[in-house]
């Protein structure tokens, strides 16, 4: 049995997935073993001060060496780690991944938002789609927000834009960032009608799940809105009580709803595919493509 590991070291929280790979009719699959999130909130951080606390950078290098051991129990032959928005900011992210090799022996890779956007298409969630539409790809994130253009299956064009849950949060989002990732939106979508929307993240996964909707089935526009007007009714205690979200989630919850609306009202998109995968999948389909396959 082949045993994968991803690590995805996000601006909000901290994941590592733990994956099962078997053949099928000569393809390649996994199945998810064991997941685990962190919410470390490294963004708060980064964003705000340009550098990673040494207590979080302390609570990182703990949680890193705990996964390190899980990885060994579990028998994990491949693994890759990486992280994203919040480290590529910090002035001392080098420092951090050098910590990280020397007391959990753990290769640590900060990427670009260009590479990010490339783990989550590793997903390929375009292959169970209608071939023949445009689908605009939103992958929200605590510090970014990668886009992509899919036309008939194909990426056509994709950004990184710094516009983020937790950057939001801590007002670190700029106008001309908005402004630029509109610009950016319109200019390719504008020859493609009926487009159709493809969203990853945690944020947008917990939002399928309150909308009650079929898996597979779209979440439209208007149930989006709708849960927006719901989420923001609530204070933010009230989101953890009666919603009974977690602490974690219940603030960033809001500024993603915010996002996805904002990007499908700018695009005309009426409905949203939402496939449940993420970082941390891609990173294994990835693993898969370059020592599998």
């Amino acid at each position: 049995m082949l045993r994968y590991a991803a690590i995805d070291i996000g601006s909000n929280a901290v994941r590592l997935l733990i994956a099962d790979i078997s053949k099928q009719d000569g393809l390649f699959k996994y199945k998810k073993n064991t997941l685990i999130r962190v919410p470390l909130r490294l963004g708060d951080d980064a964003f705000l001060d340009q550098k990673i606390s040494p207590k979080k950078a302390g609570d990182l290098v703990k949680t890193m060496v705990a996964f390190k051991n899980l990885m060994d129990v579990y028998h994990v032959t491949e693994y890759l780690a990486c992280a994203t928005s919040a480290m590529r900011e910090a002035s001392n992210g080098q420092e951090i991944v050098n910590l990280i090799k020397e007391e959990a022996n753990l290769t640590l890779e900060i990427i670009e938002g260009q590479r990010e956007a490339n783990i989550i298409y590793a997903n390929h969630i375009e292959q169970n789609l209608d071939e023949n539409r445009t689908y605009l790809y939103i992958d929200v994130g605590g510090g970014s927000t990668e886009l992509s253009v899919f036309v008939k299956g194909i990426p056509e064009a994709s950004k990184s834009f710094n516009i983020g849950t937790i950057r939001m949060l801590d007002n670190q989002d700029k106008e001309e960032t908005w402004d630029e990732m509109k610009d950016w939106v319109k200019e390719h979508t504008k020859a493609h009608k009926h487009l159709a929307g493809i969203g990853t993240g945690g944020n947008i996964n917990k939002l399928f799940r309150m909308a009650d909707e079929k898996d597979g089935a779209p979440m439209s526009l208007q149930k989006l809105n709708a849960l927006y007007n719901r989420l923001t009714s609530y204070s933010l205690k009230e989101r953890i009580q009666v919603l009974e979200l977690n602490p974690d989630r219940a603030d960033v919850i809001i500024p993603a709803c915010e996002i996805y609306l904002t990007l499908m009202k700018w695009t005309g998109i009426k409905q949203i595919y939402v496939p449940k995968v993420g970082m941390a999948d891609g990173i294994i389909n990835l693993l898969i493509e370059e020592k599998l396959n």
